[in-house]
């Protein structure tokens, strides 16, 4: 079995489709793994991981790349906070948010807590979804490192985490703001009318046609008017033929539907 057919075989086993990840990238990656296991082929690493489900969801965490932390990129979050939320809660004190390919949450439960200097938790609902059931699983139990909080504002800190030795947990009324659910963004339907959707730093490792595609749901899931947060290395060139207008560096607006 070449790689080729891995990827069809990939395919048929877990619904990932791996020809819309870049290919020396995530060749590369999938072949360190399969050494590191201590298979010498493509065919016997995919029988392995057919047959034995800790394998397999091992392959699963190891593909989708889960690196995700607090309030990554601070001077993002304070654009953030101080241009575009006021922005939108002009219009609509109820916002619906999405955080799509969200890891273990880290991204939704700052939204949270940056929303919650505008509102009260009550009036706070995101939907955070992931292709990775495990990383939604240490999302909605919401366990920390040091690591993961260092770059969080201290009243953040203070404010929504108890320390319990080394870790830090995440207050029950913070969790109970976030709606987890699985999703995969090259097959499943998107959310409409969103007022926010905040995917960052997981485009770059798609391909371009793969990229097009989801700019184009996005902005089908988008309000007129609705905003798309990207990551630090993912700038939209020619954001213009997805209907989406660079307001600030990593936001784009959307003008209106494409036919």
């Amino acid at each position: 079995m070449d790689y080729e057919g891995f990827k069809k075989a990939v395919y048929g086993l877990t619904g990932i489709d791996l020809s819309s990840y870049k290919e020396k990238q995530m060749k590369r990656r999938i072949e360190a793994l399969i050494r590191k296991c201590g298979f010498d082929s493509y065919g016997e690493y995919f029988k392995a991981i057919s047959e034995d489900r800790s394998l397999r969801y091992e392959f699963l965490n190891y593909l989708t790349i889960n690196v995700s932390e607090f309030y990554r990129n601070p001077d993002q979050w304070k654009i953030l906070e101080n241009d575009i939320l006021p922005h939108l809660l002009e219009k609509n004190r109820f916002l619906r948010i999405w955080s799509a390919a969200c890891s273990t949450g880290d991204e939704p439960y700052t939204l949270v807590m940056v929303l919650n200097r505008f509102l009260p938790l009550s009036n706070i609902r995101i939907l955070a979804t992931d292709i990775d059931m495990e990383a939604l699983e240490k999302a909605r139990l919401g366990v920390y490192s040091e690591k993961s909080v260092e770059n969080l504002p201290a009243d953040f800190l203070g404010k929504y985490f108890l320390k319990e030795g080394d870790t830090y947990k995440i207050l029950d009324e913070v969790k109970k703001c976030v709606d987890f659910r699985r999703h995969d963004l090259l097959r499943d339907e998107y959310p409409k009318e969103c007022d926010l959707i905040v995917c960052r730093n997981v485009l770059i490792y798609f391909t371009e046609e793969a990229k097009a595609e989801i700019y184009t749901r996005f902005n089908r899931s988008l309000k007129t008017g609705g905003i798309l947060f990207v990551g630090s290395t993912e700038q939209i060139i020619m954001a213009h033929k997805y209907r989406l207008k660079p307001i600030r560096t990593f936001f784009y607006q959307k003008e209106g539907e494409l036919q």
